[in-house]
Parts: structure tokens; sequence; C-alpha cells
């Protein structure tokens, strides 16, 4: 674990001072360049563990021009139950944004694009691709607050079942005190076949759920701290107990620099 946060510090330091430089040669072309760099203890994709409850390093950036068009990348270590799995994933995307003037006080920015989930030096059994829609509506009931809404859609989930599914989440982020936020979320995830591949019609189909606090550190510009309860209702009845683990109510703790 210090060795993760060691190595996410140098990373965060030497990219700021990148970025910085890059924005000022980027700018006159209409480009920005931003990023982030995270420590986790759990990295969770929609309520369920890709590290099986480990801790992961993440980064994520992108590239966007002044007409809405964008490019972003996102990676981390993963590792998943049993033999001759992958252990980094690194995700491509590409989309654009706008902003939907619904009223002169409600202007959603709408995001549309495809993302490439990757798992590099593997089988290409994994890999997968998924188009998505989100609408973020920002100081929607009180200043500073957020919603952020999505739908997903891939006909290879998971790369491997080679299913269809659908994916919607909700998510609300709200000041509470001075430096402090919260967080609350939910999503639902439907697939004409077993999530994890087991083949029982009974576990195509789960909700996941996040609630948290979140704190902005105001000596460290961009760095935030975040404390989630994070769980989903899959049902885990006869599979194996790494699924169980995986699929567990836990507690995840993240650190994130923004750039």
């Amino acid at each position: 674990m210090k060795k993760l946060l060691t190595t996410a510090l140098f990373a965060s330091a030497l990219s700021t001072g990148a970025m910085a430089a890059e924005n000022n040669t980027l700018a006159q072309y209409g480009l920005t360049f931003s990023g982030n760099v995270a420590l986790t203890s759990d990295y969770r994709f929609r309520g369920i563990s890709q590290t099986i409850n480990d801790p992961a390093i993440q980064g994520s950036f992108t590239l966007a021009h002044s007409s809405g068009l964008y490019f972003s990348t996102f990676a981390s270590n993963v590792d998943f139950d049993g033999e001759n799995v992958p252990h980094l994933e690194l995700d491509p995307s590409i989309g654009f944004t706008t902003t939907l003037p619904l009223s002169s006080k409600i202007k959603p920015t709408l995001d549309v694009g495809v993302v490439e989930y990757n798992y590099p030096s593997h089988s290409k059994d994994w890999d997968w691709t998924e188009f998505y829609a989100k609408l973020t509506f920002a100081s929607l009931i009180t200043n500073g607050d957020s919603l952020f809404t999505n739908v997903n859609y891939t006909n290879d989930w998971g790369g491997y079942t080679g299913s269809n599914s659908w994916n919607v989440n909700a998510s609300y982020s709200f000041p509470i005190a001075k430096g402090f936020g919260g967080v609350l979320g939910a999503g639902y995830t439907k697939a004409d076949k077993d999530i994890f591949g087991y083949g029982d019609k009974k576990h195509d189909n789960f909700t996941d759920w996040k609630a948290g606090v979140t704190y902005s550190f105001k000596s460290v510009s961009g760095l935030t701290a975040e404390l989630d309860a994070i769980g989903n209702n899959y049902n885990t009845s006869g599979l194996p107990n790494a699924v169980k683990r995986e699929t567990g109510t836990g507690a995840v703790f993240t650190l994130t620099k923004t750039f």
C-alpha cells in the first residue's frame, strides 16, 4: 500500500507540471489536456470488485477540443480470481459533449461516446466495447451540487460472456460543509446471459449502490479524499466464494489528484 501511495504521488507531481506546460501550447488549437491520478483501496466497477478487494492505482487523461470532441483513456491494475487472468486494464474512449439549454436555469451537459475495455498482453476474449450517453446537471437543487445520469449498452458484456447488456445509473453529489460533500448513487445492469458466465439466468441482472462522503483539501489544489460504502444485490447463490467476495458490500477509500 505504501509503495502504491508513493507511486501515485510521484505520478501526480510529474503530471501537474507537464500538463500546465502542455496546455499553454494546446490552447492555441482549441485543445485542453486534463487528467487525474487515484489510489483506491478497492477498484469497484458497478459495485463489483475488479481487484479481489485489493488496492489499485489508477489514472485518467483526456484531450478535449473546444468543439466538444474528446479522446480519453483510463488505466488501472486489476486482479480476477483464477489462473491466466489479466492484471492491467486500459480503456480508451472517444466522445462528444455539448450543453443542452433546456431552460434559462437548467442546462445539462450531454456526453455521448464509446469506450473499449482492454486488457493488454492478454487474450482478446476479455476485451469488449460499450456505448454510452450521459447527462450531468450542475447546481440542480442547491449551489454546488451535481446530478449525473447515464445509459450504457454493449453486445459483448465482459468480453467472455458474449451477452447483450444495458446499464443505467444515477448519482448525486452535494456540499455538506466547508470542504465536505456527500455522494449517493445507484445503478441497474441487465443482461441476456449470466453476468459471470456461469450459464444461470438467475444471475443475469443486479442493482448496485454507493453512499459516501468526500473531502477537498484546501492546502493541495485538486486533491480529494472519498470514503464510500459500496454494494449490490447480485445473487451469489451456488457460486464460488471468490465471486461472493468480489460482490460483497464493503468500505472503499480513495485519494484522487486532478490536474
